[in-house]
């Protein structure tokens, strides 16, 4: 029994204004493709589906397209993200073919797919039950997630994610006994998709915060005696130390979404089931183009030094003494993928400068001069000061005429 986990397609985001929706196509495909060629039982897709709660129409349509064409081959097992509305992806669930899966309720949560592998068309035996568990926003999972009777449960991700994983050891257990009774066959193996920040995990700039009450993050040990957690939300691929017997692992978002991501291994998790342990291999995602920062002067930039990253995505910071003329075209003329240009001074001011309140009591020139300052790294020359002096006298006049 094999499955492919991935997560965090955010179809429909953009980089810096560019527009990713081509290359994420690319990552389905090959997402397609692998699915076939290995011949998994499933593909699970631990959230974050979409990047925003109302999606572009022509994310929407790419997610109908990929789902319909997985299905051809593998059952295919879904579940929202912090970033996805949960009503809005799971619209029409119930209607869906018999492949395609949708998990976006909380009260659904504990209604495994069941996978039933060779040789057990329907007993225990290789079976895998696949659990889909939703992003749980504490504020409203705590209410429908608390016992009958009792109070809500505590205003934490802890708290609401232990209580879902609860309820799945009970289904388990309530499967497990009736079937071993039946057939004395051994235990199904058990696999949770859930989006969530574990404590462990390795984080990036690009994904959303999640806290609550100022924590966000949930115990591995939440996760004991389940021998497979597919975890969606943190974009870099990692396993996470967990309990004795149970393998956590992010899947991490096909693309980079930031330049902290540029030196992910953006992959699939290959899981196979069908051994006394869990084994976890992962398939390298295709890149479309490469994001890189390019650091030096002008000069060294637009010369030798950026001969290899042309075609990269790029953060350009430039480190003159003083911010070359026509700046933002000449970088651009040379990487026309250039996505953030800047200039800052080498030797500068280095570290976070916390801004001063600035009132009525300050002089407008000094104001405008240490606004240079902070930009270029130097002090302005006099004949900066003269342009700015010329320019602020300039306004206040045509403010006294008006």
């Amino acid at each position: 029994m094999r499955l492919i986990h991935t997560s965090d397609w955010h179809l429909g985001r953009t980089l810096h204004g560019v527009d990713l929706l081509e290359h994420q196509a690319a990552y389905l495909d090959h997402l397609v493709e692998l699915a076939r060629a290995e011949r998994v039982d499933a593909v699970v897709v631990a959230g974050d589906v979409f990047d925003r709660a109302i999606p572009p129409v022509e994310a929407v349509t790419l997610l109908s397209d990929v789902l319909a064409r997985l299905a051809e081959s593998t059952t295919v097992v879904v579940t929202s993200g912090n970033h996805d509305s949960a009503t809005r992806l799971g619209f029409g669930a119930a209607l869906m073919r018999e492949r395609v899966r949708v998990r976006t309720r909380v009260a659904g949560l504990a209604e495994p797919v069941v996978l039933h592998g060779a040789g057990s068309a329907r007993g225990a035996d290789g079976d895998v039950l696949v659990y889909g568990v939703p992003y749980l926003d504490p504020d409203f999972a705590r209410q429908e997630l608390a016992e009958p009777d009792a109070a809500p449960l505590r205003r934490s991700h802890e708290a609401v994610v232990a209580a879902a994983v609860r309820r799945i050891r009970a289904d388990v257990e309530g499967r497990t006994g009736s079937a071993a009774g039946a057939s004395g066959g051994a235990a199904p193996r058990t696999v949770v998709a859930a989006h969530a920040f574990v404590v462990g995990g390795a984080v990036s700039e690009s994904e959303r915060d999640i806290r609550v009450g100022g924590v966000d993050q949930v115990p591995a040990g939440v996760f004991a005696g389940l021998d497979y957690v597919a975890l969606g939300h943190l974009h870099g691929p990692q396993r996470v130390s967990g309990p004795d017997g149970t393998v956590l692992r992010y899947s991490g978002s096909p693309l980079a979404y930031s330049f902290s991501e540029q030196h992910h291994a953006k992959s699939s998790v290959l899981v196979d089931l069908s051994g006394a342990e869990v084994r976890t291999e992962t398939v390298a995602a295709p890149v479309p183009r490469r994001l890189a920062d390019l650091t030096g002067s002008l000069e060294e930039l637009l010369g030798a030094a950026g001969e290899p990253h042309v075609r990269d995505w790029l953060r350009v910071t430039v480190t003159d003494p003083h911010r070359p003329q026509d700046l933002f075209r000449r970088v651009r003329d040379r990487f026309p993928h250039a996505l953030v240009v800047q200039h800052r001074a080498a030797g500068g001011a280095e570290g976070p400068v916390r801004a001063a309140t600035v009132t009525a009591a300050h002089d407008p020139l000094e104001v405008a001069a240490d606004f240079v300052a902070h930009v270029t790294g130097a002090a302005p020359t006099p004949d900066e000061l003269a342009v700015l002096r010329r320019a602020y006298e300039s306004v206040a006049a045509s403010e006294r005429s008006a």
